[in-house]
């Protein structure tokens, strides 16, 4: 007992290049304090004052669930669509090498310097019945703007660089000498990709997974210009809670936000209670 307590001791001890523990620890408090926990708990207490009555009656309005599977289940979609194509844009940028790869991999991380507001435009500029992509659909039935499709379209869009920034270090370190040792005993591509690349990249890609999936669950600015913003057709709960704003509806807004922050949660704690398990699994 007293050698774990001499070790603990030890290891709080350690030197470090930060000014110490102590005045490191407050300042991550307080500063994580000013900056996450005071806002969600200002909204938390304001919804607190509504009682459980109050806040059941405003979580189960038609329109409020119905926003909500409408933004669960679009988020789901471009989640899902970016996990595979992300780790193929992911996949080709680490590990071949072609004219303008450079560009592609800056042209990546564009939607995190593009305002989402003009992302938006642009989108539902695209896809809208008389724009260069939207014209080409009409005909043959195929409507994207002012659909779910164009919200998962928007989502897609924004959410692709959280897949490829967090899959694509992960595929860098990879050792190739196992898939090379692979091929010579007579694998084929496909069996040493699901067999040996796959499991070491899955953890990441259910990180990467995780985080654009709460992006698009947030996601406002892009969406609002291209979904069409219908009750119980394509509008998401952001769009929702600046609407109840608009009307003064305080009460409602945080009632709603607190609901979409319940939700968030206990979908990310699953995603990394598997992810959690997917490590364990494959030794990770």
């Amino acid at each position: 007992m007293s050698a774990s307590l001499a070790g603990a001791r030890i290891k709080w001890r350690q030197p470090s290049i930060l000014p110490g523990f102590v005045p490191s620890l407050t300042v991550t408090l307080v500063w994580l304090g000013i900056i996450v926990i005071g806002p969600l708990g200002v909204m938390l207490w304001f919804t607190a004052g509504l009682g459980w009555e109050g806040f059941f009656d405003i979580i189960t309005r038609p329109r409020v669930l119905g926003d909500l599977w409408v933004s669960l289940y679009t988020a789901l979609m471009a989640s899902l669509v970016n996990a595979g194509f992300g780790l193929l844009v992911a996949w080709v940028l680490t590990r071949y090498e072609f004219p303008g790869r450079r560009l592609a991999d800056a042209l990546v991380d564009l939607p995190f310097a593009l305002p989402t507001a003009v992302a938006g435009i642009a989108l539902s500029t695209l896809y809208a019945p008389n724009g260069w992509i939207g014209a080409v659909l009409a005909p043959l039935g195929i409507h994207i703007a002012f659909t779910p499709a164009g919200i998962v379209v928007a989502m897609m869009f924004i959410s692709l660089p959280f897949i490829v920034r967090t899959v694509q270090p992960v595929i860098q370190d990879l050792e190739v000498e196992q898939e090379e040792a692979a091929s010579l005993m007579g694998a084929s591509p496909a069996q040493i990709f699901l067999r040996i690349s796959l499991p070491a990249i899955f953890p990441s890609l259910l990180t990467g997974f995780a985080l654009a999936f709460a992006r698009c669950l947030g996601e406002y600015g892009s969406i609002i210009f291209i979904a069409g913003n219908k009750p119980f057709i394509s509008e998401i709960v952001p769009v929702l809670i600046v609407a109840q704003l608009d009307q003064f509806d305080y009460e409602g807004a945080t009632a709603i936000g607190t609901l979409m922050l319940g939700v968030s949660f206990l979908l990310l704690l699953a995603i990394n209670l598997l992810q959690a398990w997917v490590r364990r699994r494959h030794g990770g």
